[in-house]
């Protein structure tokens, strides 16, 4: 068997958008409403941007977007079928788009999870601090790490799912599993397609955080916590429909944040890391 450490549908964005349409650009719709709910202002750096859909949808709605990824094939799919933002390749754990670029940083899709260590996390909001302007809003949405306290582990029996693009079928073959030790949930997937390419076997990770951790990291950066709620969102059962209001829960399976970094914010001055203490 072949063996990949990234994603399949990472590398091959076309199959990304077959597998996960959102032809309600339902993501983009949410972040856009959360941005003018909180009164942001127009230059907007999505993070994670992956295919660009959500970009592009904010860009359509008359903000000015820098698009950024770590993966060359998402952002070259981006520039081709989703085009009017900005697309950079760049680390979201450690970027540097300047002092007071922003008015407004958004992480859909848990692709702030994807900072498994404390050291990545305060990267992470380091720079998102440093790229905002006094006043600016940080929102993500991710799964939730509380979701998991009290439940049983992922089910131990591989979830199983197929589609079909351009007349070829693909499986997938999916495994979750709980690190406690490095907080993190455990991806491994196989994939089979019936066009005769081989199987590809490949290992992704998410960090698990909780609502009390996550505020305690974003107040040692210097950021307001506005809201941290378990929906309604554009993952969430019910999904989010305009004009809903924020929840005030956070046990689902979901969470959405948003944060502001304080108006009377100096740019020079930088937040001590946070330690990584749990509450």
């Amino acid at each position: 068997m072949k063996h990949r450490t990234g994603n399949l549908l990472t590398d091959r964005p076309e199959l990304y958008e077959a597998r996960f349409p959102d032809p309600g650009r339902l993501a983009g719709r949410w972040a856009e409403d959360v941005l003018r709910r909180y009164g942001a202002g127009p230059a907007v750096l999505d993070l994670g941007c992956g295919t660009g859909r959500d970009a592009a949808c904010l860009q359509d709605a008359g903000r000015r977007v820098t698009a950024a990824d770590l993966s060359g094939a998402m952002l070259a799919h981006a520039r081709a079928q989703h085009p009017g933002p900005v697309y950079v390749q760049a680390d979201l754990s450690r970027f540097d788009f300047g002092h007071r670029a922003f008015d407004a940083v958004v992480c859909l899709d848990s692709s702030l999870l994807y900072c498994h260590t404390n050291e990545q996390l305060d990267g992470f909001l380091t720079s998102c601090r440093r790229t905002l302007v006094p006043g600016g809003l940080l929102v993500a949405e991710m799964r939730n790490g509380a979701y998991f306290l009290g439940r049983d582990e992922p089910p131990r029996i591989p979830a199983v799912s197929r589609f079909t693009w351009r007349g070829t079928t693909y499986r997938s073959t999916t495994a979750l599993r709980v690190d406690r030790a490095a907080q993190l949930l455990r991806r491994t997937r196989r994939w089979t397609a019936d066009d005769g390419s081989p199987p590809v076997e490949e290992h992704s990770a998410w960090r698990l955080l909780l609502p009390q951790e996550l505020r305690h990291f974003l107040t040692v950066h210097g950021f307001d916590v506005l809201a941290l709620h378990d929906g309604p969102g554009p993952r969430t059962e019910p999904v989010w429909q305009p004009g809903a209001e924020p929840g005030a829960a956070a046990d689902g399976d979901r969470l959405h944040l948003i944060a502001r970094k304080p108006v009377g914010d100096s740019a020079g001055h930088s937040a001590h890391p946070a330690t990584g203490e749990q509450p």
